[in-house]
């Protein structure tokens, strides 16, 4: 049996932290999941709990999800990484694209985040075993 995708979540609100696992639930994923809202317990939890994939709204009160995008970069690069938001413009996705966002989904579109996902953790894997074939 495989272990149990596990994703963090950096939502600020709990409403919709919800509808994103259930949003998960639905798309019949086997999963685990850690919500945070600040960028120490998002540091912690990268570190400690070491997810495979990243979902984070765009803009939170304590918390910005530019900010956890360049800490997710900056300390394991290959992990998919998802915004989610209500709020995020054409322009500020394709820069956070362009800054290394694997993605995008918008709160009332939420049926796109599972297909998303697979996507993403399918693309990870591909380069995953292209760096290690090239190290080889």
């Amino acid at each position: 049996m495989a272990e149990p995708l596990r994703i963090l979540v950096a939502e600020d609100s709990e409403t919709d932290a919800e509808l994103v696992q259930r949003e998960l639930k639905r798309g019949g994923l086997d999963f685990q999941s850690r919500r945070v809202q600040t960028e120490s317990d998002f540091r912690r939890e990268l570190d400690e709990f070491q997810p495979h994939l990243v979902i984070s709204d765009f803009s939170m009160p304590q918390f910005s999800g530019p900010k956890a995008l360049a800490i997710a970069r900056e300390s394991r690069a290959d992990i998919p990484f998802i915004f989610i938001s209500g709020t995020i413009g054409e322009n500020v996705a394709v820069d956070m694209m362009k800054a290394g966002a694997n993605d995008y989904v918008m709160k009332n579109n939420l049926a796109r985040l599972v297909p998303a996902l697979k996507r993403e953790l399918r693309e990870a894997e591909v380069r995953r075993a292209r760096r290690f074939a090239e190290e080889r």
